[in-house]
C-alpha cells in the first residue's frame, strides 16, 4: 500500500473512531435519561395511542431524512411495492406497536434503573427468538450471561434475596413471592417484561428481513415501513378500542403540553443513534454504551430523585452490566466448512 493510501486509511479510521465514541456517548445519555424524561413529562391520564402515533410519525420523518442524506434513496426504492411492504413490515410493525404501548406504561410506573435493567431481558428473548426464527445459536458463555441477566432481574424485583452477595452466613438466596396485584407489578413490571419479549421476537423478524439474501432491506427504508405500518395498525385499532373512545370524547390532544414532545423526540432520536452506533462502533461496543447508560441512570436516580438506589438495584444493575459485557464479547465461534 502506498504511503498516501496508508495515511488516508489511518485518517478515515481515526475519524470513524471519533464518530463511534461520540455516538456511543449520545446513546448512553439517551438510554440513561429516557425513563426519567418519559416519567416526568408524560401525564398518567394521557391517551397512550396518541403518544405512539406521534412518535412513529417523528421516527418516519427522521428515517426519511437519514435516507435522503445517505444518498441511497433511489437504490433503496428500486423494486419497492405495496405488496412487499405488507409482506415484510406488517407483522413486526404490529408487534412493535404493542411493544411501544406496553413500554410506555412501564416508563410511567417504574424508576429509571429498574426499567433499564428489566428492559435488558430483551437480550434473552432476542437470543431465543433468533434461534427459533433464524437458527442463530449462542456460545456457552453467552448462555451463562443470559442466565446471569435473568438472575439480575429476579434480584431487582426482590424475588431472590441478596444475603449471599452481602456475605451473610445466616441464610442463602431464596425465592420470595411478590405482591402480584400491586400497581408496581401490574402497571410496571408486567408491561416491561411483555415489551421485552415482544422486542426479541420483532427484532428477530426484522433482522431476518434486513439480512435476507440479496442484500436485504435498506435499514432506513425498513424503519419507515415499520413506522407507516405501525401507524396504520394503531389507527385501525382505535375504531373499537377504549383509546379510540377516549379520543372521540376528549380530543386527540387532551392532556398534552409542549413538554410532552420532549420524551417523544429523545426516543425517536435514540432509534437513529442506535443505527449510527451499530454502523461506526459495532454491536460489541454498543453493549458497552448501554452498560455505561445503565450506570448513569443509577447515578442520576441516586442524585436527582427521592427514591435513591436500593441494595437490590445496585447488585441487580451490576450483574446486568456484567451479563451484557459477557454476551457482547463472547460470540459463538463459527466452524469452517471443509470441502
Amino acid at each position: 500500500m502506498a504511503p498516501q493510501q496508508q495515511q488516508d486509511s489511518s485518517t478515515n479510521t481515526t475519524a470513524d473512531n471519533q464518530k463511534a465514541i461520540f455516538y456511543m456517548l449520545l446513546l448512553s445519555l439517551q438510554f440513561a435519561f429516557q425513563p426519567l424524561l418519559t416519567r416526568q413529562f408524560t401525564p398518567q391520564n394521557i391517551c397512550r395511542s396518541t403518544i405512539i402515533l406521534c412518535q412513529e410519525l417523528l421516527k418516519f420523518l427522521l428515517a426519511l431524512l437519514m435516507l435522503s442524506i445517505s444518498g441511497n434513496r433511489t437504490t433503496a426504492l428500486t423494486g419497492w411495492t405495496v405488496t412487499s411492504w405488507v409482506t415484510v413490515a406488517f407483522l413486526p410493525a404490529a408487534l412493535y406497536a404493542l411493544q411501544n404501548i406496553a413500554a410506555l406504561q412501564a416508563y410511567q410506573n417504574l424508576d429509571a434503573l429498574t426499567f433499564n435493567v428489566l428492559n435488558q431481558t430483551k437480550t434473552l428473548s432476542a437470543a431465543l427468538c433468533c434461534y427459533l426464527v433464524m437458527g442463530r445459536k449462542q456460545s456457552y458463555l453467552q448462555v451463562v450471561s443470559l442466565l446471569l441477566l435473568l438472575l439480575s432481574a429476579l434480584i431487582m424485583e426482590k424475588l431472590v434475596t441478596v444475603d449471599l452477595f452481602l456475605g451473610s452466613s445466616s441464610s442463602t438466596p431464596s425465592l420470595q413471592l411478590p405482591e402480584w396485584g400491586s400497581k408496581h407489578w401490574t402497571h410496571g413490571v408486567a408491561p416491561i417484561m411483555l415489551a421485552s419479549f415482544i422486542s426479541g421476537l420483532s427484532g428477530a423478524l426484522s433482522q431476518r428481513n434486513l439480512q435476507a439474501k440479496g442484500g436485504g432491506r435498506n435499514p432506513y427504508l425498513f424503519s419507515m415501513e415499520l413506522c407507516a405500518a405501525s401507524s396504520l395498525i394503531l389507527l385501525c385499532s382505535l375504531i373499537a378500542s377504549p383509546d379510540g373512545q377516549q379520543i372521540a370524547q376528549d380530543g386527540f390532544w387532551n392532556g398534552w403540553t409542549a413538554s410532552t414532545w420532549i420524551p417523544i423526540f429523545t426516543n425517536s432520536v435514540g432509534g437513529i443513534i442506535v443505527g449510527l452506533v451499530t454502523k461506526y462502533a459495532g454491536s460489541v461496543r454498543k453493549g458497552f454504551a448501554l452498560i455505561l447508560g445503565m450506570f448513569l441512570s443509577g447515578i442520576v436516580q441516586a442524585l436527582v430523585t427521592e427514591e435513591g438506589v436500593s441494595i437490590e438495584q445496585g447488585i441487580g444493575g451490576a450483574l446486568a452490566a456484567v451479563s451484557l459485557w459477557m454476551h457482547a464479547t463472547n460470540p459463538p465461534v463459527l466452524k469452517a466448512k471443509v470441502d
